[in-house]
């Protein structure tokens, strides 16, 4: 059993410690409409944060405000209960350039997937793979065991469709009923951000998962130094959304004295000279991981019907401000009106 791994009871501790034992629903009613453009209620789901980037809680509504194109919003809806009702899109990067370090990454997803998906209904997820081509390779389940069995049995090969990924899992997986409200949307993206394959733009693919009420996080596995001009994709997808980009592997080798003595390959990994630095990957690698799990299942969840409505194919801005100093507010930025 991988070390990574052997940390699961403390993740579950941590992440899905304060899961409520009622069931949100008894058969997990699965539907397949596909996503609507228009909204008639925005969902906004906030992080909170000090000026050490911890987790600012017990924020009621009235420290809260939403602004619409610059006009003030009446919150209908409000709360501050952890581990809200989300399905959650596991985005798995195929391409070559996952090959040096596959079994970490296959780890990492399978800690993000246990611990996101607990086995209480209320937390569904999905597996979309992406090399030349981008394919639901798990559709829309609260069983994670499927979405684990499918990682452990895929390997890396040919291009990189990241942007075809995104729209996939937009538009071609069963839906949950209540989506986008309850259960919300989230998708979590393990790669680098490189796309040489996709049919649709990256501008394209944030129109929809903004028409979606879609947020994104990825943990990008650009290492060692080496970061790809791509994360700045992964950034804007994740920004532009109200979701953020981990980076566990950018400092590894800066920090890592003894580990490292000689370029192993021509992708300019390095080799490894003691255990240490397997040791050292996969403790930053769980650190993003209990991140993006524990930010997704402590946000602050509002919503607003707008009364701005106007052009569907208009985007319209979200100002979101919390009445506290010296806080950092995360949330999404932009929507699509209703008709």
């Amino acid at each position: 059993m991988s070390r990574l791994l052997r940390w699961s009871p403390l993740l579950a501790v941590l992440i899905a410690g304060s899961v409520s034992v009622a069931l949100w629903a008894q058969d997990a009613e699965i539907e397949r409409p596909t996503f609507t453009a228009g909204v008639t209620e925005v969902i906004v789901p906030v992080t909170v944060t000090d000026e050490n980037d911890r987790f600012v809680s017990n924020l009621k509504k009235g420290d809260f405000e939403v602004y619409d194109q610059n006009i003030r919003q009446t919150v209908r809806f409000f709360t501050a209960e952890h581990n809200q009702p989300v399905v959650t899109g596991f985005l798995i990067d195929l391409s070559n350039g996952m090959k040096i370090r596959w079994k970490n990454y296959q780890e990492t997803m399978t800690e993000m997937v246990l611990a996101l998906m607990p086995g209480d209904p209320k937390f569904q997820g999905y597996l979309v793979g992406y090399g030349t081509e981008a394919e639901v390779l798990v559709n829309t389940t609260s069983d994670s065991s499927k979405i684990v069995e499918k990682l452990n049995k895929i390997t890396p090969a040919g291009g990189a469709a990241l942007y075809d990924a995104v729209w996939m899992a937009c538009t071609s997986r069963k839906l949950v009923k209540g989506e986008p409200l309850e259960p919300r949307r989230v998708i979590v993206v393990v790669g680098d951000g490189h796309d040489n394959a996709s049919k649709h733009t990256l501008d394209e693919v944030i129109e929809m998962a903004q028409k979606s009420q879609l947020t994104v996080y990825a943990i990008s596995t650009d290492a060692y130094g080496l970061t790809s001009a791509y994360k700045k994709n992964l950034i804007r997808l994740a920004e532009e959304t109200g979701g953020r980009v981990e980076t566990p592997l950018e400092d590894t080798y800066d920090n890592t004295q003894g580990f490292l003595s000689r370029p192993a390959n021509d992708n300019r990994e390095f080799a490894n000279g003691t255990g240490g630095f397997q040791a050292r990957i996969l403790s930053s690698l769980f650190k993003s991981i209990t991140a993006i799990a524990g930010e997704i299942t402590t946000q602050y969840i509002l919503r607003y019907q707008p009364s701005t409505p106007g052009d569907e194919s208009k985007v319209h801005r979200i100002d979101v401000r919390v009445n506290l100093p010296n806080v950092k507010v995360r949330a999404r930025t932009t929507y699509f009106p209703p008709q």
